[in-house]
Formats: C-alpha cells, structure tokens, sequence
C-alpha cells in the first residue's frame, strides 16, 4: 500500500489539529507553483545544487531572476535552506519529507 493511500485509510476517522491544518495550507500554498515544484524536483534527485545548477535542469523557460525569487520565498517559509561557499549559494530541501508529495501526486486519482 502506497504511504498515501496507507494515511488516509489510518486517519479518515480523525480529525487533524488545527495547527497542523495551517502548516501543511502553509507549505502547499508555498510549493503550489510550477517553478517551485520543479526545484523541488531537482533537488529531490540531487543537492546542494546552486541557482544555475537548479535553472539547468528545470524544463520550464525561466530568467534566473525569477527563479531566485523562487527559491529566496521558499528558503522564508522553512522549507530549503541554503549556504554559501565562496561566490555561489547552494540550496537543499530543509525536511525530506515534503518530497512525498510527488508520490502522492502520482499516485492521485484526479491528476
């Protein structure tokens, strides 16, 4: 049973905590983007990956600019981290487990 599927059937009878509520709303409207969905993809595969590493392997046109513009939101809300060695900043995805949302996804009825 996919870990989706598995919670679900474990917690259909229960009510989730408010504040949980309002983190995960948090982290989706974070990640509800193409662009950021696809960093996150990226970085999933393979990190620390720098701005131009991540802009190489993201299958979207997209400046560099708004890309960092991207990832400088996702890095407010918690969910990469970054650090700089020498001239570059390497971004990775703070907790691992937001990367189950691509299973989730793939393993959604709807899309």
């Amino acid at each position: 049973m996919k870990i989706c599927s598995y919670i679900y059937h474990m917690n259909r009878d229960k009510i989730i905590e408010p504040e949980k509520v309002l983190k995960v709303a948090e982290i989706l409207k974070t990640i509800g983007h193409p662009i950021r969905l696809q960093v996150l993809e990226v970085l999933e595969r393979e990190e620390p990956l720098t701005v131009s590493q991540i802009l190489e392997n993201i299958n979207l046109d997209v400046e560099q600019s708004l890309l960092s513009h991207h990832l400088i939101k996702m890095k407010d809300k918690g969910i990469l981290s970054s650090e700089k060695q020498g001239m570059h900043m390497y971004y990775r995805v703070t907790d691992r487990k937001i990367l189950s949302i691509f299973d989730c996804m793939s393993n959604c009825s709807i899309v």
